[in-house]
């Protein structure tokens, strides 16, 4: 006897039953997954601006984990800063916060290394990465949007001045590349 393959559950399955719920029950299914996880009422904050500022959370997770309190033996967790700055753009897909939670991230893992000393070839690389998307990020934006970033994105650039592993280098590479009028 033949047996039939298993067939995983796609979106397509799960909207073509969404899309038979009525409003109550639509409420109702939403306040479930809100009470399910703080990822999900994180979600529907941001995307629904609730509260006065829908970065906080973000800027939150990116300030611990770039810069984590060396004193509690907290480590630096890069991936999950990025997965803050992932899960805004899903939520929202606010270029201008993005730019933002960028700037912050490598702003963040900057200061702890100007504080702390060298750290690794990983992390160099991960900043080095984020400066570059930054960059791009705000390049993106209309033109008075810009200024403040430029000039964060400038301080983080000389402030490295004294660190290894390329990792200066490559911020003052990639700032005069994206602002040439500036050497």
């Amino acid at each position: 006897m033949a047996t039939r393959k298993q067939h995983s559950p796609v979106w397509s399955d799960v909207k073509r039953k969404i899309v038979s719920l009525d409003q109550k029950q639509l409420v109702q299914l939403v306040g479930d997954l809100y009470r399910l996880s703080k990822e999900n009422r994180e979600f529907l904050h941001t995307r629904f601006e609730a509260g006065d500022d829908p970065l906080a959370p973000y800027k939150k997770t990116i300030r611990e984990s770039m810069y984590p309190d060396v004193y509690k033996n907290k480590p630096i967790q890069i991936s999950k800063a990025k997965d803050a700055i992932r899960r805004y753009s899903k939520a929202v897909g606010d270029p201008l916060g993005e730019a933002e939670l960028m700037t912050l991230f490598v702003e963040c893992g900057n200061s702890f290394t100007v504080e702390f000393g060298d750290i690794d070839e990983g992390f160099y690389s991960a900043l080095n990465f984020m400066y570059k998307r930054t960059i791009e990020k705000m390049l993106s934006l209309p033109v008075e949007q810009r200024s403040d970033f430029r000039n964060r994105l400038e301080e983080i650039m000389t402030s490295s001045s004294n660190i290894g592993w390329g990792y200066h280098d490559e911020l003052l590479h990639d700032f005069y590349e994206a602002f040439p009028e500036e050497e």
